[in-house]
């Protein structure tokens, strides 16, 4: 059995609206009176946290966002006890809720529609669909930060590397819309990060150190 169509729609709006509150201008505001999209590269999101206020806040708010895309994940899970959904499609609506959230960190119902880049969000989803494949993703993501200090690199090699991995017998899943799925979100961080790329190409890309100030 899959969702009936009202019931379908608000549980799509509650992903989408969970993913719209905007962390980094809220804690911005609330604990430094600024409004981070003023500052930086302009982006509502754990990166432009850590250029604008430091370390400790932009931690926060990447923990924060990622657990808005886990927590929309999660939600399919919860129909399992609320509906007489089928589990076979518990994956496609966890999916589904997930990149909702996703949409609503980069075009914020409460933040004018001007957000982040949505990768927090992302790995998010992905630990609430398969903890241990984001968690190597998210060592990905690690490695290639802390050598190179681009956020913006390791990002695009953690979605680019998230498909490939479901790929291996180890994480191949029954239903190969995932996969297919996998790649979709890696064109999304693709195009959220195109200047971000234009700049790694020219060598103007800024670097990101995890340990500086916050703004004082």
């Amino acid at each position: 059995m899959v969702l009936d169509a009202i019931t379908a729609i608000l549980y799509c709006l509650g992903a989408y609206a969970i993913g719209s509150l905007p962390t980094a201008i809220w804690y911005g505001e609330a604990f430094f009176g600024i409004d981070v999209r003023n500052f930086g590269s302009g982006n509502a999101g754990a990166t432009n946290t850590f250029r604008v206020l430091g370390t400790k806040p932009g931690i926060i708010v990447l923990l924060i966002d990622a657990f808005k895309g886990w927590t929309a994940t999660i939600i399919s899970f919860i129909l399992i006890h609320n509906t007489n959904i089928h589990e076979k499609y518990i994956p496609l609506y966890g999916m589904l809720f997930g990149a909702l959230a996703v949409v609503g960190h980069i075009i914020p119902l409460f933040a004018n529609f001007k957000g982040g880049k949505g990768v927090a969000t992302s790995l998010g989803m992905v630990f609430g669909i398969n903890p241990e494949l984001a968690l190597i993703c998210l060592i990905i993501f690690l490695v290639i930060f802390l050598t190179t200090n681009y956020v913006s690199l390791g990002s695009i090699t953690a979605a680019f590397a998230y498909p490939l991995l479901m790929l291996s017998p180890r994480f191949l899943p029954s239903q190969h819309f995932m996969v297919i799925f996998g790649y979709v979100m890696f064109a999304i961080v693709v195009l959220t990060h195109q200047k971000n790329i234009i700049r790694l190409l020219h060598g103007e890309e800024g670097k990101i150190y995890l340990f500086r100030k916050k703004r004082s």
